[in-house]
């Protein structure tokens, strides 16, 4: 199954650092069951990012806590 790139945002950690991160989405449509397809997100390195809710994340990897900025 394949993922498609659906948007990008900036973070910021609490050192100041900005994180350029992705936004995929499964390429299968909404299943007949309602279930949404799964975001995933990464840095545009490719390392992976957790969404821990609302608009917080944390680097898989490092463990760094990121907040999304506009």
């Amino acid at each position: 199954m394949a993922s498609v790139l659906v948007g990008q945002f900036h973070a910021r950690d609490v050192e100041g650092r900005v994180y350029p991160v992705q936004e995929f989405r499964e390429s299968q449509p909404v299943e007949a069951d309602g279930k949404e397809p799964v975001s995933t997100y990464r840095l545009a390195i490719g390392d992976r990012v957790k969404h821990l809710g609302g608009e917080e994340f944390e680097l898989v990897q490092s463990g760094i806590k990121i907040t999304r900025v506009e």
